[in-house]
């Protein structure tokens, strides 16, 4: 065999190495991906009800409901558009409050409701812990 036809195979073997390694990987990663809406996307859209999904928004202010067990909560998720009912048991992270915002990992049920398995709390950009805020202010003083 020529070199010329050796480069042409062995580039043909690397490039159908690379798509059953891609293929391989993209399946065992499919269960195992969340897609990420926001209430407005949904909104009039039929709900993916078979898979794990990721629901983003802001915790809508007065819609938080603890029960009485301690660890179920209820509160709803908006964004601007449209909002989602969103019932949770577990521990909330500390950062958990209305008006924050909240990435809540879960299912979506055929009443359009959500059944979290876990949440996440965001915090703006500007977020500091107390700890650090309290030296921050302290050592401003002293600078000025």
């Amino acid at each position: 065999m020529k070199p010329k036809h050796q480069r042409l195979v062995l580039g043909l073997a690397a490039l159908a190495a690379l798509g059953g390694a891609s293929a391989l990987a993209l399946s065992a990663l499919k269960d195992e991906a969340a897609f990420f809406y926001a209430p407005g996307d949904i909104a009039g859209q039929p709900v993916p009800l078979d898979r794990a999904v990721r629901l983003g928004g802001m915790v809508q202010k007065g819609s938080v409901v603890r029960g009485a067990d301690g660890v179920s909560i209820r509160f709803v998720v908006e964004d601007g558009k449209s909002t989602v009912p969103v019932a949770f048991r577990g521990v909330t992270p500390d950062l958990f409050r209305e008006g924050s915002g909240v990435v809540a990992e879960g299912r979506f049920q055929p009443d359009r409701s959500f059944v979290a398995d876990n949440l996440l709390a965001k915090h703006d950009e500007r977020y500091m812990p107390p700890q650090m805020a309290g030296k921050m202010h302290k050592s401003e003083s002293v600078e000025q």
